[in-house]
């Protein structure tokens, strides 16, 4: 049975270049299964035109109607949808987001299969695809492009500005560091992105001890875990399972660390009800040394106090203030550098596209065009058959309005 896949124009504004399938791996995928036919849907926008999907032998036609299976990145206007599809995209859904309850409920009223990307999950329930290593790689760039003008040190060329992911790293030769102390948070995705350009530059990591201790004539860095800046209220042991279960019963310890440190690229995962890294109390301190934060996790006014909004990826840096709690200039003595962009794959996007993609190729079309053996897919499906299904019932008062 032959099994269409289309892919969608990225409709949603601002315009997002990126795709989730590049040409290349259009034709890959051709080559591999016979009775897959592709189809994408012309668009000015994407970082890879309409003649590259051509030249790969891949139709690129005005509509979509024929196709079984339709796969993007972010969410589809409800007026474009079609009914009794199946869709793959992040619907900003599944944590019961105001702003889209009107895409999910008009969704089962078309009869559609929604597979959403951020629940594609292995048997052990680690997830299989993702953006975060490109925002940890975009993020941790930026955070030196800050501190570069920040410091006055040195200027780098923006990474939206640069053709790819190599431009951009020969960009980092600029960098001129002296005795900088860097914290990072983050593990995963987001933190591996992270590690990636850190290494890039050449910056020695170094162990707490040092870095809380010790001078040094060169720039470092350390890789904060949890645990290492959340610690037990009551002085006991720390232990990360209870954490996990009772994080009002920790207070965080960043202070030791905000105290020597000049650059915090933020990273972590911030679950509800854990502790703030850092509070607006903490930043007044004349001690608090951290001059640049580049905030990838960007959770507005939560754990980082100088997070007071996301930033844009052409005016990425705003400025904190302190002792007034406010945006101020970001270039002022006393104030923090804030970079806060929240979608900052799409700085790169030919390179995130192309790193989603192969994931994509290896880990979940497979499922989807031989068979979903490990229910991957159907585990991933908010709603079909025109209702939510079981493993998204909590999702029930979210739809009827409650």
């Amino acid at each position: 049975m032959i099994m269409k896949i289309g892919v969608l124009k990225e409709e949603k504004v601002p315009a997002d270049k990126r795709v989730p399938l590049t040409p290349k791996q259009c034709r890959v995928l051709l080559n591999t299964y016979p009775k897959l036919e592709i189809a994408v849907k012309s668009s000015g926008i994407r970082c890879f035109a309409d003649e590259m999907y051509i030249a790969e032998g891949i139709q690129v036609v005005n509509d979509l109607f024929d196709c079984d299976v339709l796969i993007g990145v972010k969410e589809v206007p409800k007026s474009s949808l079609i009914p009794n599809k199946t869709y793959f995209y992040f619907s900003h859904t599944i944590k019961e987001q105001p702003y889209n309850r009107e895409l999910l409920l008009k969704m089962m009223e078309l009869n559609i299969s929604m597979v959403d990307y951020e629940v594609l999950k292995n048997q052990k329930g680690k997830r299989l695809l993702g953006f975060g290593r490109y925002a940890g790689i975009v993020g941790a760039y930026n955070g030196f492009l800050t501190y570069g003008l920040k410091s006055g040190k040195y200027n780098l060329k923006g990474a939206h500005n640069c053709e790819d992911r190599a431009e951009m790293e020969g960009e980092m030769s600029k960098i001129k560091l002296s005795n900088e102390k860097i914290i990072i948070t983050g593990n995963g995705r987001v933190g591996s992105g992270i590690l990636e350009i850190i290494l890039k530059a050449n910056i020695r990591e170094v162990s707490k001890s040092e870095l809380l201790n010790n001078t040094f004539d060169e720039a470092v860095f350390v890789h904060l875990k949890t645990m290492d800046y959340n610690v037990r209220i009551d002085a006991s042991e720390s232990n990360k399972s209870e954490f996990y279960k009772q994080p009002e019963l920790y207070c965080s310890s960043f202070m030791d660390y905000a105290k020597q440190a000049d650059i915090f690229i933020a990273g972590h995962y911030y679950g509800a009800s854990s502790p703030y890294l850092f509070t607006r109390e903490d930043a007044k301190h004349s001690d608090f040394n951290i001059k640049v934060v580049a905030d990838v996790s960007c959770d507005i006014d939560g754990p980082v106090a100088s997070t007071i909004r996301p930033s844009t990826i052409v005016d990425p840096i705003y400025g904190y203030n302190p002792i007034s709690e406010t945006e101020d200039s970001f270039i002022q003595e006393g104030n923090i550098a804030v970079m806060a962009v929240d979608n900052l794959p799409c700085e790169l996007p030919k390179d995130a596209s192309e790193d989603f993609g192969n994931e994509m190729l290896e880990k979940i079309l497979p499922s989807l065009i031989m068979s979903d053996d490990e229910q991957i897919i159907e585990n991933a499906t908010i709603c079909k058959n025109g209702d939510l299904t079981p493993n998204f019932e909590y999702l029930r008062n979210y739809v009827n309005g409650n």
